[in-house]
């Protein structure tokens, strides 16, 4: 158990319901092997963000990461919105400080963080990214400030169009197109829903896709969705969704608690864990 003392650093997850979140476990887990004196707590708030979130400003925390359905109401409280966040359209981290409360969004940098653990290069690469969400913009507008070429689908096209809009450079393909736009790809990415436990599985046949071809899939729950397994099957490079929700929490971790944590095989095993029990 940790022992709190009047020096702890604080820090939470905001959002309604936080229990299934693996979060806790990850930054338990980084606060022990770094021997720092911190605590990462799960705050369910329902409702009244705003006062929760002043609240916990007020009480010392160093900040706190937020999920659904709060994300847009992090917008409007921020003093500050940096870049990643714009760029995402969506904040998923606070830090709470002398400037007031500055927000931004760690996925885009968690995506491609796991990449580059995958030894993926993604400057000039021609991508496919499948899926209009929160997680499509942020792996989106990542990727394209990395340099690369990206395509959205989705299957709702007015929902890819409005991505599109707010990201300079991205190009906009159908759903139905999806297929050929996969030929001479260097990367797939899937980004919706589907493949996830109790959904039903990405339609997309892989025989026309280049060898050298990565694909990865930002769902965790399964590790390894059907789309992965494809890819494997064919013997296509994979990187499954947990590198992303590993790597997302770094730039927080490090805000808060001051230390960049280590990100490796030993906290995998035990968030992987945590999801197979």
């Amino acid at each position: 158990m940790t022992t709190l003392t009047g020096r702890t650093r604080l820090a939470g997850l905001l959002g309604w319901p936080v229990m299934h979140s693996r979060s806790p476990l990850m930054h338990g887990h980084l606060l022990k092997r770094h021997g720092i004196d911190g605590a990462y707590v799960p705050l369910p708030v329902e409702r009244d963000f705003e006062t929760a979130v002043r609240g916990l400003r007020a009480a010392g925390f160093r900040g706190a990461n937020v999920t659904k359905p709060h994300k847009e109401a992090a917008f409007a409280i921020c003093d500050i919105v940096e870049p990643s966040a714009l760029r995402a359209g969506a904040v998923n981290t606070l830090v709470f400080d002398e400037r007031g409360i500055t927000g931004s969004n760690t996925d885009g940098f968690g995506f491609m963080a796991g990449l580059a653990e995958a030894g993926v290069a993604t400057g000039g690469a021609h991508v496919l990214v499948l899926g209009a969400g929160g997680g499509a913009r942020a792996v989106c507008a990542a990727l394209l400030e990395a340099g690369a070429t990206v395509t959205l689908a989705n299957r709702s096209r007015d929902r890819a169009e409005r991505v599109a809009a707010a990201l300079p450079g991205l190009e906009v393909t159908g759903w139905e197109e999806r297929a050929r736009a996969l030929e001479g790809c260097d990367l797939l990415v899937n980004t919706t829903s589907l493949g996830m436990a109790g959904s039903e599985p990405l339609a997309l046949d892989l025989r026309a896709a280049k060898a050298s071809l990565c694909v990865a899939d930002i769902v965790y729950v399964p590790l390894e969705t059907p789309l992965l397994a494809q890819a494997r099957a064919a013997s296509l490079r994979t990187v499954d969704g947990l590198a992303m929700l590993l790597h997302q929490a770094r730039p927080g971790f490090k805000a808060w608690f001051g230390v960049d944590p280590v990100i490796d095989g030993e906290l995998r095993a035990l968030v992987l864990a945590s999801l197979n029990g």
